[in-house]
């Protein structure tokens, strides 16, 4: 997919290199250009996973029942990922969460992702009337915020964090809740399907269906050190299926939550799951 090489380029470099290969006339300078952006999301996402385990090691003493957000900082993360990082953290802990990475001024720029029921801008604008020194600027929305902070108000910065959320969220808030699009026949899975979903569009407040059911694994592998490839079956029919960023074994039967895609191999389209949640 070319969104994710063209959004490296801003993350990583230049975003004009980017915008250079979309307007390239010659072919051999835009093939260039293209595995100059293919290289930089591979980097991308090498960074993001060693901040990811650098992070998770860090909060790994947390008890996330105990607290309603999470703020962390490391001096080695990319100010171009932290944002990826707080997703990836907040999807785990289901707590809001800002990731903070050192600017070249010593200043903490930070990038925040939301639950349902804490509005992050409006949660920010809060501690920024309540301290006015706290947040040298910030911006966002209900979802996802930025904030830059001095680099020794880190504590303060998660104390207000922590006490806003507590005044608008309830521990039921805390709650992870699943919503999927039900359950999808043997026959309803396959590449029809999966085709017609990716021709929507898909956002905020309208996410990609999501679907759930029962399977047995028939047989399972790790690939790329961090991932599960399977196949699973169901009423007959067998289905190629992966789960990213969990290398630990799947068991024989298996509940799941899973999007579909399109698994392009040696020019033949298969449908794939990708599996979201399991047990």
């Amino acid at each position: 997919a070319a969104g994710p090489r063209l959004n490296a380029a801003g993350r990583m470099d230049d975003m004009s290199l980017g915008i250079e290969c979309l307007i390239a006339t010659d072919a051999a300078r835009a093939l260039e250009l293209a595995t100059r952006l293919d290289r930089l999301n591979r980097e991308r996402r090498e960074i993001e996973a060693d901040m990811q385990e650098s992070a998770l090691a860090l909060v790994g003493d947390v008890r996330p029942e105990g607290n309603y957000t999470l703020a962390v900082h490391h001096p080695d993360w990319h100010a171009g990922v932290v944002g990826l990082l707080a997703s990836r953290l907040k999807d785990r802990f289901h707590r809001p969460v800002f990731a903070f990475a050192s600017d070249r001024d010593g200043r903490l720029r930070g990038s925040g992702r939301s639950i349902a029921g804490l509005h992050l801008r409006d949660a920010l604008d809060l501690m920024a009337k309540r301290n006015a020194s706290l947040l040298e600027r910030f911006g966002g929305h209900s979802g996802a915020a930025g904030a830059t902070i001095a680099a020794h108000a880190l504590d303060e910065f998660r104390a207000a964090f922590e006490a806003v959320a507590r005044e608008r969220l309830t521990p039921a808030d805390l709650d992870l809740t699943i919503e999927t699009d039900g359950e999808l026949g043997a026959d309803e899975i396959g590449v029809d399907l999966a085709q017609m979903l990716k021709r929507c569009v898909w956002g905020q407040g309208f996410p990609e269906p999501r679907f759930v059911g029962r399977f047995a694994v028939e047989s399972q592998r790790v690939v790329g050190e961090k991932h599960v490839k399977a196949v699973l079956s169901c009423g007959g029919r067998r289905f190629g299926a992966i789960r990213f960023g969990n290398a630990a074994s799947l068991a024989a039967t298996i509940d799941a939550v899973y999007r579909l895609e399109i698994d392009d191999f040696r020019g033949e389209s298969t449908v794939q799951l990708v599996l979201e949640h399991t047990r």
